[in-house]
């Protein structure tokens, strides 16, 4: 939950403080618990993508960009599976000096990303993400269903799941404006006045974006003031401890 305090970083980067919270509370080492954020993205890209496929093809708008998103991260997974090629690709990596130190850690960042973006954690990965993206498509058909009773829960979810994917790919921080942009022009496109899809699109973000933020900070407030007092304690009774023995 702290990560959300850091929703505002292109690309989910804030995502990665989860690697150091945990490295800080038990020292698991940030590049082996940074492929599992990696593939938490793969999944909740794929899940955006088939809801926003699925809208595209009921509705026929947009396919094109829709399938260039999904056939890029599912190029992606076919790769990782590929353990052979991908480990000659990263031992490749040796004969380039900057690179060389490195190398050993992306290994093992692979090999966990390999184990995760198996068939079957995959699939059970893709599924909790896309129950996660429903509640949100779902929360904004609450929404707009109060400025007009014509818009269905599949317009409504192909509306902002295909906004989500754009604000996603621009790689701007939460997608701000175009996220936005594109949410009210398509609400507008859909016989809602102008004031009215600019105020659903601030309600939903409010709703989604800020609201995740405030409980991250929350989060991120008692993470601080529970485990830094934690680990400066077991810190303290390590020296105690040192210092016995010694004696």
């Amino acid at each position: 939950m702290s990560s959300l305090a850091l929703s505002l970083t292109p690309g989910k980067l804030g995502d990665l403080i989860k690697s150091f919270l945990v490295n800080k509370m038990n020292g698991y080492p940030v590049r082996k618990s940074v492929p599992i954020i990696f593939a938490e993205r793969i999944t909740d890209f794929l899940s955006l993508v088939f809801l926003a496929f699925v809208g595209a093809y009921i509705f026929n708008h947009d396919k094109i960009l829709i399938l260039v998103t999904g056939a890029f991260f599912i190029g992606i997974i076919f790769l990782i599976s590929r353990k052979n090629l991908s480990l000659k690709i990263l031992n490749g990596l040796e004969k380039i000096n900057f690179l060389k130190k490195y190398v050993q850690n992306l290994i093992d960042a692979y090999i966990n990303s390999f184990i995760m973006l198996r068939p079957v954690p995959l699939v059970k990965m893709f599924f909790l993400s896309l129950v996660s993206w429903l509640i949100e498509c779902f929360g904004f058909y609450i929404i707009l269903s109060n400025f007009s009773k014509e818009i269905s829960i599949f317009l409504s979810t192909f509306i902002y799941t295909f906004s989500m994917i754009l604000g996603s790919i621009s790689m701007l921080p939460a997608g701000l404006g175009l996220t936005e942009g594109s949410l009210t022009v398509m609400i507008v496109e859909q016989g809602i006045s102008k004031e009215n899809a600019v105020a659903a699109t601030l309600l939903i973000r409010l709703v989604t974006l800020w609201f995740s933020i405030a409980v991250g900070i929350i989060a991120l407030a008692v993470y601080n003031r529970k485990f830094d007092k934690e680990i400066i304690i077991n810190l303290n009774s390590g020296e105690e401890n040192g210092k016995v023995q010694e004696n």
